[in-house]
Formats: C-alpha cells, sequence, structure tokens
C-alpha cells in the first residue's frame, strides 16, 4: 500500500540518480541530508569538494548540485512523489544550496519521462559527425532551459568562431595558472582521484579549433545562461543545464560541456552575443551525433548521504 513516506531503498535510489550529475572536473560537491521525519532532502555543498582556484566564486559548485538537484527532482517524479523545491532556504547557511520536501502526489510526468536518461546521458569529449541537429531538437532543448528559469541560445557562425577562441584562450590561462593547474591535476589523475575526471589529453572536442582533425569541422555550440548572476542564478542553470543534456539524450544528441572562458571574469562577456537577450552566460554546450561516451566513476550513496 502507498505511504506518506518513501521507504529507504527508494531515498537510497533517488540520490543515487542525483550524484549521475555532471560536475567540474567530476569534483562531485555535494552532500545530501535526509530526514525521515519530514520526507525532507536537504542538498549541501561539499566544501572539502571545491575548487578554490578553478571556481573562486563557487559558481561550479552552484552548478553541480543544481544539476543533482534536478536529477534527483526527476527521480521523485519517477517514483510517484511531487518534489517540493526551495533554493538557498536558509540565509545564514549559505552551504545549504536547497530542500526538497517529497509529497505523496501525481510527478510531474515531463520530468518523470527523463528518469532513463539519467544513467545513459555521458558528458562526451569524442568526435561528432557533421549532421545537424535538427530544429524541432533545438526547440526542445530550448524549451528544456526555459523551463528551469534559464536560457539556451545558439550563435551564429561568427559568434561560434569566438567562443571557441575564448574557450582555447581560457584553457591556456588555466594551465598557465599554478593553482588552477594544480587543481587540474589532482581531480583529472584517477591514481591520485578515483573519481575524478580523465580528460584523455586535457583538451575537450569543445576546446579545438575549427578544423582540427578528427573533430567536426563547424561545431554546433549552445550557450546556456540566465539574465542575472547571483547564487540562486547559479543553481537554477545547472538543473537548467542537466535537464537539457536529459532531453538532448533522449533525442539521441550527444553533448559535451566546457565552462572555461566564463570562470576568467575579464572573459566572460564576450561569450554573450550582443544581439541575445542573456545577461551572462554560465556553460558552453557542444551538441551532435557520435560514439556513446565512457561513464566517469561516482562516489558510493554511502559517502554523500546522512539518514536522520
Amino acid at each position: 500500500m502507498p505511504t506518506d513516506k518513501p521507504r529507504p531503498q527508494t531515498v537510497t535510489a533517488l540520490v543515487r540518480a542525483a550524484t549521475a550529475a555532471p560536475s567540474l572536473h567530476n569534483a562531485q560537491p555535494w552532500r545530501f541530508r535526509y530526514t525521515r521525519d519530514s520526507a525532507l532532502f536537504q542538498i549541501r555543498a561539499a566544501l572539502d569538494r571545491c575548487l578554490p582556484h578553478s571556481d573562486p566564486h563557487g559558481r561550479a559548485l552552484h552548478m553541480g548540485c543544481g544539476a543533482a538537484l534536478l536529477n534527483l527532482r526527476v527521480a521523485a517524479a519517477h517514483a510517484g512523489w511531487r518534489p517540493v523545491t526551495r533554493l538557498l532556504p536558509d540565509p545564514h547557511d549559505p552551504r545549504l544550496l536547497a530542500t526538497v520536501r517529497l509529497e505523496r502526489a501525481d510527478g510531474d510526468p515531463d520530468l518523470a519521462a527523463l528518469h532513463p536518461a539519467i544513467r545513459r546521458r555521458r558528458t562526451s569529449r569524442l568526435p561528432f559527425s557533421e549532421k545537424r541537429v535538427a530544429d524541432p531538437v533545438r526547440a526542445a532543448l530550448r524549451e528544456a532551459a526555459e523551463s528551469e528559469g534559464a536560457q539556451l541560445h545558439y550563435p551564429s557562425a561568427w559568434h561560434v568562431r569566438t567562443v571557441l577562441d575564448l574557450v582555447h584562450d581560457a584553457e591556456g590561462r588555466d594551465h598557465a595558472d599554478p593553482g588552477r593547474a594544480a587543481e587540474l591535476a589532482e581531480w583529472t589523475d584517477p591514481e591520485r582521484t578515483p573519481d575524478g575526471h580523465d580528460f584523455a589529453g586535457r583538451m575537450t572536442p569543445a576546446e579545438r579549433t575549427p578544423g582540427e582533425s578528427p573533430f567536426e569541422q563547424e561545431p554546433q555550440l549552445a550557450l546556456l545562461g540566465t539574465a542575472e548572476d547571483r547564487p540562486t542564478d547559479w543553481l537554477r542553470a545547472g538543473q537548467a543545464m542537466e535537464r537539457v543534456l536529459l532531453v538532448a539524450t533522449r533525442r539521441g544528441v550527444s553533448a559535451g560541456l566546457s565552462s572555461a572562458p566564463v570562470d576568467w571574469s575579464d572573459a566572460r562577456w564576450a561569450d554573450r552575443d550582443p544581439m541575445s537577450p542573456m545577461g551572462q552566460v554560465h556553460v558552453v554546450l557542444r551538441l551532435g551525433y557520435g560514439p556513446r561516451a565512457p561513464a566517469t566513476p561516482r562516489r558510493p550513496v554511502a559517502q554523500v548521504l546522512q539518514v536522520e
């Protein structure tokens, strides 16, 4: 019989789905606290997983936790629960990024339908074909971003080249900065950090210059952003990013991610298309069709979940 509280195995399954979210260098900067009596999740920042040089303001941390929040909401809707969400609910506790209270009610069917894509979603650094992503798919991805309070913009050809140049330059600056280079080495060395991200040569396809073989000659980029640039906007952008990625996965579209130019404040303004109403770009997506990318390691649920 249905109960007004989820079973322990359901709680574990929801957190396992949440932790499948992408994060900068696969740092997985989240903790989950679940209170049985109130059926309430807290999503908290894991400060021991933050990146003070690569992410000095915590933008990427908030976006990673926002992506995990979206997955939690999707999994809850799939399991027959309505997730009631609050962002940054306690101004005196900045590590508490969001709460999710589970109510026994019909979940959002659009969210629930994304559940199978959670385990299939991959961040791809592999070559894509030259096949263009169709307009109806592009529209669906834009709607996914807008449903989470963000915007998705497809830059024109001239702006694509500008963004690629910015990403390439930002990567070079990252390697030249001792603090960022050390963090990159720490979180991408599989021998030092088993759950870190191996960049397979350190430069993602989105960061390669047009025409560099074997990657596509004309990368299909999308810019995801919000009107403003506050911690709440970062959390919304993270949820929007993951919703776009899940919809893309359902449609058979692969995606790569880069936040490199956004991480340098003096270059961030140039990501924007002056013809777009988007106020702040948070991440650059590279879209296309290609082989299935390998999965990245995930921390066990027992390491990130506290039940009270």
